[in-house]
């Protein structure tokens, strides 16, 4: 009887192994990207509502099983603000540099951050739409633990050599590398004046960025992802960023 319950087992998981990949591999891209965006809204939403923020404020999804986190706030609950790019951010309580440490973050700032920031695209399946096919866009808290120092994707100078040497017209602008809407959210939290790398982090919030406000369906840079061989597409994929701003400089 055990045997057979296990095999059961396993035959549950291999189902549901195989149906994540088959909900990647059967998307069909909508040919109206407005259909698209609102894919994305409907999944963003349903995700605020399935996760939280544990005690140093990285994401978490609630459990169906374990009790303890019952009584945490969604993070639809946290007043999340949605600018008009349809960006959404999360400034988290009681995270947040005080007045007399915090710096303005300018839009063409050298940023020193610490950072989980994870990929999704938005599918819909029988009328409703959910994220799938999560995947690590930048983890420096459960990869190397040390902060990312001016990430092209906030700003990238117009004299920086990735622009100055590309080959492409696409790759000569600024919006091939810059995901515009992390750039347009993060400005609205303040950064740390240099906050210790050997405290532990606490992270300061979390900013969700549709697919319109990310590269869409427009060409972008090929960002390689830690652990994976390959380029992993970008292409209508939401952003969600869970980070905390250590510093900031003014750019030369």
């Amino acid at each position: 009887m055990k045997k057979i319950f296990l095999y059961i087992l396993a035959g549950s998981l291999c189902f549901s192994a195989c149906k994540k990949d088959d909900d990647v591999s059967t998307y069909v891209e909508p040919e109206d990207i407005n259909t698209q965006n609102t894919y994305d809204d409907q999944a963003i939403k349903k995700f605020m509502d399935e996760n939280y923020l544990d005690a140093q404020g990285n994401i978490k999804a609630f459990s169906s099983t374990d009790t303890s986190d019952d009584t945490e706030k969604k993070l639809s609950e946290l007043n999340p603000v949605t600018l008009p790019s349809g960006t959404i951010y999360i400034v988290r309580n009681g995270a947040q540099p005080s007045p007399a440490d915090e710096q303005v973050i300018g839009s063409t700032d050298i940023l020193k951050v610490m950072m989980k920031a994870t990929t999704y695209l938005a599918i819909n399946t029988d009328g409703q739409s959910s994220f799938t096919a999560a995947t690590d866009f930048m983890n420096t808290i459960n990869g190397t633990g040390i902060p990312a120092v001016d990430p092209k994707f906030y700003y990238t100078a117009p004299n920086d050599p990735l622009i100055t040497n590309a080959t492409t017209d696409a790759a000569k602008q600024r919006s091939y590398y810059e995901i515009e809407g992390f750039s347009e959210a993060l400005q609205k939290f303040k950064a740390f004046n240099n906050y210790a790398t050997e405290l532990p982090y606490n992270l300061q919030g979390v900013i969700i960025v549709p697919s319109r406000a990310a590269f869409a369906r427009d060409p972008y840079f090929p960002y390689n992802y830690p652990g994976y061989s390959q380029v992993i597409s970008l292409r209508n994929k939401t952003f969600v960023f869970n980070f905390q701003v250590y510093n900031r400089t003014t750019r030369p």
